[in-house]
């Protein structure tokens, strides 16, 4: 993300500053949350945006012909919020896989729903009713994991079946 990460670590050290001339630790205590929720996210969105980069290498290397774009600072809504992340997009032909994740960066852009720290959608072009949103909940004792969220409201964790899915509708 390059430019806007850098902007908002320097905003963050900023506001860093003012809290520790202030003597407001409460504030330190919140923004170094805020540094170990992030790092958390960013861990997980790298993590989901390579395990469909390596599946489509994979793909390739069988003869597959998936061409990959990946597009960082990249903004994209769910529900009402407004995510700032990254975005991968697998093309065959006139079909595309698109897999999109990150989260609210400014008060404005709204939150995450249902506790989540991230969220991603992963949709199919011309086939919404084929795509999935993912949200990013904290385990206890372990690094957050990604979990769908089913029509129905329930949440399941993301398994290697669900990406199976829809590599293998990509290339339907």
């Amino acid at each position: 993300m390059g430019g806007f990460d850098e902007e908002y670590e320097r905003k963050v050290d900023e506001a860093r500053e003012r809290a520790r001339g202030g003597a407001r630790g409460d504030v330190l205590e919140y923004l170094d949350l805020r540094a170990a929720n992030d790092a958390a996210r960013t861990r997980a969105v790298e993590w989901l945006l390579e395990l469909f980069t390596a599946a489509a290498g994979e793909l390739n290397r069988a003869g597959a012909g998936l061409a990959l774009a990946r597009t960082d600072a990249h903004r994209f809504r769910v529900g009402n919020s407004s995510m700032v992340g990254a975005r991968l997009a697998l093309r065959r032909g006139v079909r595309q896989l698109t897999v999109e994740a990150g989260w609210p960066r400014a008060p404005l852009d709204g939150i995450v729903r249902g506790g989540g720290l991230a969220a991603a959608l992963v949709g199919h072009f011309g086939n919404a009713r084929a795509g999935q949103e993912l949200l990013l909940l904290p385990l206890p004792d372990s690094e957050p994991g990604w979990f769908v969220v089913e029509k129905t409201g329930a949440r399941t964790q993301l398994r290697p079946e669900d990406l199976r899915r829809h590599l293998a509708r990509l290339l339907d």
